[in-house]
């Protein structure tokens, strides 16, 4: 008995409770989603989802970090431990609009993000189990102790939280689900975040009952009974799914240890190498891949005997070695020798396809002058009566590292015609406008002697 005393006064919170009025004063404040707040959630926002897309688990942790979202859900949870139905409907309709500018700033991301590809970081936030049901609870009564008791916020408690119950990195993969159309993305995601918001928020509620808050007495008996029943419905309703995951994933964890076990201790042998083992819960069939000294038909008996010794009871045993062996081998070695192919076609169709849109461009470019020369002629000789012809040509002029680029016009006047200083530099002009500001350098020549006006 004085041993168990002795550990009670240690777990005791009582003597380093923070004041109770300052305790809910703060938590109330953080429910609040205006100004700084909302600003500082976009940007965690569009940091979380910068961190998911480069599958960069640093800026993930950083986002978590700056996130405001356990605020309006520790302020849900403290709502319901005293009975404050203001404060509840306040923190609910904060939470709401939190959660919906998240899930759209991340949508609008992964909309004009070019990398579309779901990394190993995005894919984890969609199929949650009974572990982040575990990870919420415990982590939101970290946080609720930390903020309730005296020097709790002065560590890296709240950090810790924020961090290990993961809240904007649900958010930002369903906006992803949304922006890309995966709707079981989504859901997923969506789902993990309902997860941690329920527990994080349970864990509020214990908490501050168990550090005996001052409830508001309002409530008849009827509505808190009620209260009650509808909190213990939300949460079994939001563990099972994750319970039954968990269970299909287990289950699936412990046949393939089976499986593995199953292959080491039966069908080893030595010259054989087991390339691949494969169940098909469909046609409860386990199918071996061996390659090497052949495994002898009274080895597979004695084998598939002792399969239900591994767990594997009910499936059949099926070996393929010799020559099916070396014609998957064969198979699957032409399938990877047509993809290489297959890629590499891909490339050099990509490369051409690059290099036909250069020459079209610098096609364009030539043909575009050409025209443009063509158009102007009948304004030309309107404007400026002794110019009998223009060319115009783009030029390249390589100089040291770099290149220059000008247009060429080359200009003819009749033989009887000369072109003066100041016509010519209202050509120039002219011209310069007409060609949209490129550069531009003017040559004359002489009409060719019996070339027709054109």
């Amino acid at each position: 008995m004085n041993i168990l005393r002795r550990v009670c006064v240690f777990l005791n919170l009582r003597p380093v409770l923070e004041d109770e009025q300052l305790v809910v004063a703060e938590i109330t404040q953080g429910v609040s989603f205006r100004g700084a707040n909302l600003w500082i959630l976009i940007f965690a926002i569009f940091t979380a989802s910068l961190g998911l897309n480069v599958n960069s688990t640093a800026v993930i942790i950083g986002a978590m970090l700056i996130s405001p979202l356990m605020g309006p859900i520790i302020g849900m949870g403290l709502a319901v431990g005293i009975n404050d139905p203001d404060l509840l409907r306040r923190a609910a309709k904060n939470f709401s609009i939190a959660t919906l500018i998240s899930v759209l700033t991340a949508m609008v991301y992964f909309l004009i993000s070019p990398l579309g590809e779901a990394q190993s970081e995005l894919l984890a936030r969609t199929s949650p189990t009974i572990y982040d049901v575990l990870i919420a609870f415990f982590g939101g009564a970290a946080g609720i102790v930390a903020l309730a008791t005296r020097g709790g916020k002065s560590g890296n408690v709240l950090p810790g939280a924020a961090i290990a119950t993961a809240l904007m990195p649900p958010l930002c993969t369903a906006g992803y689900g949304l922006a890309t159309g995966q709707l079981l993305y989504f859901l997923g995601a969506i789902y993990l975040f309902f997860i941690n918001t329920v527990f994080i928020a349970l864990a509020t509620i214990i908490a501050v009952r168990l550090m005996r808050f001052t409830p508001h007495s309002f409530l008849t008996p009827e509505r808190a009974k009620r209260a009650r029943h509808m909190l213990t419905l939300i949460v079994i309703a939001t563990a099972l799914p994750a319970l039954w995951m968990t269970v299909d994933i287990v289950r699936s964890s412990i046949t393939a240890a089976n499986l593995r076990s199953f292959v080491k201790g039966e069908l080893t042998q030595s010259g054989t190498q087991i390339l691949s083992s494969d169940l098909d819960r469909g046609e409860r069939t386990l199918r071996i891949v061996a390659v090497g000294r052949e495994l002898s038909e009274q080895m597979q008996q004695e084998a598939a005997a002792r399969l239900s010794n591994y767990g594997l009871s009910g499936y059949q045993l099926s070996v393929i070695q010799g020559v099916q062996s070396d014609s998957i081998l064969a198979l699957s070695s032409q399938l990877e020798q047509r993809l290489s192919g297959q890629e590499q076609q891909r490339q050099q169709l990509l490369q051409l396809t690059q290099e036909h849109a250069l020459l079209t461009d610098r096609l364009a470019g030539y043909m575009r002058y050409e025209e443009l020369s063509r158009q102007l002629q009948p304004e030309l000789r309107a404007l400026f009566p002794g110019v009998q012809h223009l060319a115009l040509a783009p030029v390249a002029e390589p100089e040291g590292d770099s290149t220059l680029r000008y247009v060429v016009g080359l200009l003819s006047l009749e033989e009887s015609k000369v072109l003066t200083a100041a016509d010519r530099e209202r050509l120039e002009a002219w011209l310069r406008t007409r060609l949209g500001g490129d550069s531009l350098l003017l040559v004359q020549r002489p009409a060719p002697r019996g070339r027709p006006v054109p």
